[in-house]
């Protein structure tokens, strides 16, 4: 079986005493397992990928009391921090998956179930040889777009233009898609966000929705 070509390299950052203890202790309380049973939610259910150290999830949670949203990180010091920032803020409306993002999406989300998907300043691969490796591809629009709740948005920014432009195209291509002038929620301002305009690189938003 060859094995799946993945956006993200399991980095060995260090990992804080705060973020270790959230790891054992908060992940039980506010953390999902990765499992084929699907999420289930009376409410607007938003996913974000790649939720880093969880300043966008925080903030986009606390501004939506009405959603329940997902975080999917697959970087432990991420985790950790988003946990405890969980707790600090004490939301219950908050969960952390710990997984392969287009896994969680094929496995835990039921087909136009979400109100959102967030993917904000995902790795762009800047090298060409390593375009192949980045997560916005054809068969993931299609699976995204599969996922959202007819109307429901994807919110895409990059500090990449080169990949921006990429997106655009892919994502315009999918039939289930289409352009839109905003997004569930407001891109909070992250580290991300403020690393790229330091390097003088332009921010750019992709906003598209799933068609009725």
């Amino acid at each position: 079986m060859n094995r799946p070509i993945r956006s993200y390299v399991l980095r060995q950052g260090r990992t804080t005493p705060a973020q270790a203890r959230a790891l054992e202790q908060l992940f039980p309380k506010y953390g999902l397992a990765f499992s084929n049973e699907k999420i289930s939610s009376s409410r607007k259910l938003v996913l974000e990928i790649g939720s880093g150290m969880g300043e966008s999830t925080i903030e986009i949670a606390k501004a939506h009391p009405e959603a329940d949203v997902i975080a999917v990180e697959v970087h432990g010091p991420g985790v950790g921090s988003l946990l405890n920032r969980i707790e600090a803020e004490q939301l219950a409306n908050v969960r952390v998956v710990r997984h392969d993002a287009v896994e969680v999406l094929s496995h835990m989300i039921a087909d136009g179930s979400l109100a959102a998907i967030h993917l904000f300043f995902p790795d762009p691969w800047p090298k060409k040889r390593h375009h192949k490796r980045r997560l916005v591809q054809p068969a993931f629009a299609a699976l995204a777009a599969r996922k959202l709740a007819p109307g429901g948005a994807l919110h895409a920014a990059t500090d990449w233009p080169d990949y921006a432009e990429q997106m655009a195209e892919i994502l315009s291509k999918e039939p289930l898609l289409q352009p839109a002038a905003s997004g569930f929620a407001a891109m909070p301002r992250t580290k991300f966000e403020a690393r790229g305009r330091r390097l003088g690189h332009p921010i750019q938003e992709l906003f598209f929705r799933r068609k009725p």
